[in-house]
């Protein structure tokens, strides 16, 4: 197993992009640019969200990290070692080290196998002989992550699906790795099950010194679980800081959008919500400059001709990649900034919220 010191990044991503081709018969339509530029770093110990709407780049971002795609640009190091383009050779050793929890626990888990063998395997792959043997080992992950030791024997259609997932983490906790990409891992779960997988993730990341990189769409679960957040709009990183940061003085519109999308109890109606006109542009063709713009209603002729650079703004911690970041923290929206569409739903009046000034908008 590779060491990393405490001082580096376990993991440091530069110019990252995957591009996938369109064709119709022989000929070429384009590309899709899935994911076009992230820049970020994961320290020993830490977890960071990627979160934005679906379609963003989020899954194949986390698909790249453990080198289940092949990157079309920029660079992967893990642990100080370039796996950019490593082999299956060379990636082997690392396997130890880099884990994924995939987001669907039905579709993860092989119908043909008992949860013992699917805990077993990468034990067995890689030549490890635990002390007490495999069984032993398999019964203690099962164990530890609030599964029966005896259902050892079982087959993965005979658990619910917040069981189901438990075997996923189980599995991936088997080579004892320092980085975990999870993916959506509690999308496909109730509530309740939510809630107990997330908390469960936590104590294992305490007791394991585990990093993460936590793929998911509920701000909720990434609040309480993440200690730094990206937040991705069509392929790129538009904002990046400390969780307390984005939540509390979110900089870039888009992440302001997003946060007055969560549900507040509080409140009833859609209250301080911004609801963006348009939609998500293609991936195929994105927007020229910021790519935000065309749902943006701080949008300048300079953000349609200038790509606005992920730096931080205004002295601060966080990262954004926005001409006009907005300052301060998050507020309720006044009443002559709202307007009300057609069909009765609240929504934001682009006039009425232009200019580096635009409203605050509530959580």
């Amino acid at each position: 197993m590779t060491e990393t010191r405490a001082d580096e990044p376990l993991l440091r991503v530069r110019g990252l992009a995957k591009h996938f081709p369109v064709r119709t018969g022989f000929r070429s339509r384009g590309l899709v640019r899935a994911v076009d530029g992230l820049d970020f770093d994961v320290r020993p110990g830490e977890s960071l969200g990627l979160v934005g709407e679906s379609g963003c780049g989020k899954t194949t971002t986390g698909r790249m990290l453990v080198r289940l795609l092949e990157p079309t640009a920029g660079t992967i190091e893990f642990a100080g070692r370039d796996i950019t383009h490593a082999g299956r050779r060379a990636l082997r050793p690392l396997r130890q080290d880099l884990q994924i929890i995939f987001q669907d626990p039905y579709a993860s888990l092989n119908p043909r196998h008992t949860v013992g063998r699917i805990v077993a395997m990468p034990l067995q792959v890689n030549g490890i002989d635990p002390p007490g043997g495999v069984k032993q080992r398999v019964q203690e992950l099962l164990e530890l992550v609030g599964l029966n030791p005896e259902h050892y024997n079982r087959y993965p259609h005979e658990f619910s699906g917040g069981q189901r997932q438990r075997v996923g983490i189980a599995r991936a906790l088997a080579l004892r790795p320092k980085l975990i990409v999870a993916d959506e891992p509690v999308s496909a779960l109730d509530v309740s099950i939510q809630a107990q997988v997330v908390n469960l993730l936590r104590d294992l990341q305490r007791d394991l010194g585990l990093a993460f990189v936590f793929i998911a769409h509920d701000l909720a679960v990434v609040r309480h679980f993440c200690h730094r957040v990206a937040v991705m709009y069509l392929g790129r990183i538009v904002e990046l800081g400390d969780r307390a940061d984005i939540y509390e003085r979110p900089q870039h519109p888009y992440t302001r959008a997003l946060l007055s999308a969560i549900p507040d109890v509080t409140t009833l109606g859609p209250g301080g919500r911004i609801r963006l006109t348009g939609d998500v542009p293609t991936p195929l063709d994105p927007p020229s400059g910021c790519r935000f713009r065309t749902r943006c209603w701080k949008a300048r002729d300079v953000c349609a001709t200038e790509e606005p650079a992920l730096v931080p703004r205004d002295g601060g911690r966080q990262a954004t990649a926005c001409h006009f970041p907005e300052s301060g923290p998050v507020t309720a929206p006044a009443p002559a900034q709202r307007a009300v569409a057609a069909d009765g739903d609240e929504t934001v009046d682009p006039a009425a919220t232009a200019g580096p000034d635009a409203q605050e908008v509530a959580r």
